[in-house]
């Protein structure tokens, strides 16, 4: 598989960090592989002074698992794990909501309303609906606007994508968190803020379950 991020520059680890995300993400490193930066160093061109440096980032994101003497290893995801995600992303994602049904202008109302158009033209397409429903979420995030909650959730979220059961992976999911959706974002045009963080707690409680059908 290709990957086109630069390497290159005067922080070469970002662009390591990026790559290696991206393997991550992508599958082509699952969950409990092991990262053999001796193999990645070769292949990439580098020292691997900037590798292991990328690597401690990862695992400050959660992503990879730092072994005593074993090494660098990407993340396996527990039943547990999940459900402690998903606890958390539902508490700081309904207050996001709250704030926002409450606080927000009516021209980024409007931007979300153009988002979830786009979650709705993107429901045959997994891809392209994962893209659209992360987009609605980190935009909701940065109009309630507490950096600290959104660097919670940016983390969390990553941590999410390692599952290998991803709750939209299920027969009909998409189809009913668009549903979700639409009630979440009816709620938020009402202005209702009650009823979008209730909302967004059963999003996110659906979501888990869905999640956890497929384990």
């Amino acid at each position: 598989m290709a990957h086109p991020i630069p390497l290159h520059g005067t922080s070469m680890h970002d662009g390591v960090a990026a790559r290696l995300r991206a393997m991550v993400f992508d599958r082509e490193l699952a969950a409990g592989d092991y990262i053999d930066e001796k193999a990645l160093a070769v292949r990439w061109q580098i020292s691997r002074t900037p590798l292991r440096e990328a690597l401690k980032v990862l695992a400050a994101e959660g992503l990879v698992t730092m072994k005593l003497r074993r090494g660098a290893y990407v993340t396996e995801v527990s039943e547990r794990d999940l459900a402690e995600v998903y606890h958390l992303l539902s508490l700081l994602e309904s207050d996001a909501a709250a704030v926002v049904a409450q606080d927000a202008s009516d021209a980024e109302i409007a931007e979300l309303v153009a988002l979830h158009q786009k979650l709705e033209r993107s429901v045959d397409d997994r891809d392209a609906f994962f893209a659209a429903n992360e987009g609605f979420h980190f935009r909701l995030l940065e109009i309630a606007g507490n950096r600290w909650r959104n660097q919670m959730v940016a983390d969390l979220r990553r941590v999410m994508k390692l599952y290998r059961h991803h709750s939209l992976f299920r027969q009909g999911r998409l189809q009913a968190s668009l549903k979700e959706h639409r009630k979440i974002m009816a709620a938020l045009k009402a202005r209702n803020a009650p009823l979008a963080q209730q909302l967004m707690q059963q999003h996110f409680a659906q979501g888990r379950e869905a999640a956890a059908a497929r384990s």
